[in-house]
């Protein structure tokens, strides 16, 4: 990203994809140690993890195409075919809203189960956001989807889970770069 290609860091490539995210696990330890020592590398890193974060933030809405686009789509196609207008299927499903629960947290509940005090949701955590310390009433299950999340002193990344059994608690969650998560928990956990 900075400088020319010819002044480019030959690990400038395996830095870019451990900002994505998308950089296998195996090599995570080495880039982090690179960037530790490459000052051309530290710099794209942090250019990198500000489109990152910047894109991660956007609401997934706003890149749904609007209904008189999709129309728009299918009649031009429909054209171009030779054929009849074809409209996608109406979603049968209403997507639930995102809801902030606190400074830089965001919640979108999928599923409730009021009989067994359990409840499904994905949770977004902005960029320095803290979850409040808890102690878990049930068996609480987290995967995180993108970003890193701190629980404790254990670091996740995405496609990590982890899981914390009733009566543990977490005394330390957040997440320096922001993340998404699907977490399944109890709503009797008691915050501290």
């Amino acid at each position: 990203m900075s400088g020319s290609s010819s002044s480019r860091c030959e690990q400038s490539d395996r830095v870019c994809a451990y900002a994505l995210g998308i950089l296998p696990q195996a090599e995570m330890t080495a880039v982090e140690a690179h960037v530790r020592s490459c000052t051309s590398c530290a710099t794209e890193l942090a250019e990198m993890r500000r489109v990152v974060n910047a894109f991660s933030a956007w609401p997934q809405d706003v890149l749904r195409p609007s209904p008189s686009l999709r129309v728009r789509l299918a009649d031009r196609i429909a054209t171009e075919q030779g054929g009849e207008r074809v409209l996608p299927a109406a979603r049968q499903w209403t997507e639930p809203e995102w809801k902030d629960v606190a400074e830089g947290i965001a919640c979108k509940i999928l599923a409730k189960d009021d009989e067994r005090d359990r409840v499904s949701m994905l949770v977004r955590l902005a960029p320095g956001a803290h979850y409040p310390a808890h102690v878990h009433a049930g068996v609480e299950e987290l995967h995180l989807l993108d970003g890193e999340l701190w629980i404790d002193e254990r670091k996740l990344f995405p496609g990590d889970y982890n899981r914390g059994e009733p009566g543990a608690g977490d005394k330390r969650v957040w997440s320096e770069t922001g993340c998404t998560c699907v977490l399944v928990t109890s709503t009797k956990d008691v915050l501290a």
